[in-house]
């Protein structure tokens, strides 16, 4: 399925997004990862298309297509207004899939900035209290480059590998084109590198503040559900139960082979969960 690319305004900002399937059809807003693009999505937005819904994947604000923004606003109050904004545009309300920082955003947007939008939420290995582990490892990997890039779309590609925890897990280097761009015959990633902390010795929990979140995901009344990598460092088993036990309303998927790139490592798994939840909320 070929998407049609569409501009949506928050502010300053223009995010770039992919529409997949019938615009006429409820909506589904997917949100990537720190780093990430919303190609990242493109499988997972065409099944949802197949099954009667309108996928809609957004490059958050300082990455991919999405301009950066001009002061360097990449708080999640910034990530989380730009997703309101998404809602005041489509007119509807959607079910929100969140990964990582799009989770959080969702969270923020739907449970503090906007109580009682959207339709649904689904969190991709997300969870406010997250394993400082895992957090750090994402940091040093993307400030590894960030400056010096990399000489050809082959090293990129195997950096990307010794990253991913799954060694049967092929890293194509021509596929890693929609996350770099050639400047001076290097290859860079194609974000804003002001969106990572300043700070590399600071706790995400001193950003992202895992109680203020929870009380945001308990005030969000639509269906919810955690999809988890079980081999994921950031979202640990126990740290999604405590996050269950806290919040009891949310829906629980734990994809076996898969670590924090859930969709990536696992698209088969995480397509089935995502449809699944979307047949039950109608």
């Amino acid at each position: 399925m070929k998407p049609e690319t569409i501009t949506f305004l928050s502010g300053a900002v223009a995010l770039a997004a992919d529409r997949y399937g019938d615009p006429a059809d409820p909506p589904v807003v997917f949100l990537h990862g720190g780093g990430q693009t919303r190609h990242s999505w493109g499988r997972a937005a065409a099944a949802v298309a197949d099954v009667g819904w309108c996928g809609f994947t957004i490059d958050l604000r300082g990455h991919g297509e999405s301009t950066w923004d001009p002061t360097g606003a990449y708080g999640l109050d910034d990530y989380a207004g730009d997703l309101v904004a998404v809602f005041d545009q489509l007119g509807r309300e959607p079910v929100v899939i969140g990964a990582s920082l799009g989770g959080l955003a969702a969270i923020r947007a739907m449970g503090g900035l906007r109580p009682g939008s959207g339709r649904g939420l689904v969190l991709v290995d997300i969870v406010p209290a997250m394993e400082r582990a895992g957090t750090d490892r994402i940091g040093d990997f993307l400030r590894a480059h960030v400056q010096t890039g990399f000489a050809s779309l082959e090293e990129a590609a195997a950096v990307v590998a010794a990253y991913a925890p799954r060694a049967d897990r092929s890293i194509d280097p021509d596929g890693l084109r929609k996350n770099l761009r050639k400047r001076n015959g290097r290859w860079y990633w194609h974000w804003d590198p002001a969106f990572l902390m300043s700070d590399p010795d600071r706790d995400p929990a001193d950003i992202f503040d895992p109680e203020m979140l929870t009380d945001c995901v308990r005030r969000i009344a639509v269906p919810k559900l955690l999809v988890r990598g079980r081999m994921s460092d950031v979202v640990s088993e126990a740290g999604a139960r405590r996050f269950l036990a806290e919040v009891p309303d949310v829906g629980y998927v734990d994809v076996a082979d898969a670590a924090h790139m859930v969709a990536g490592d696992r698209n088969d798994a995480f397509r089935t969960a995502v449809i699944d939840f979307l047949a039950g909320v109608g």
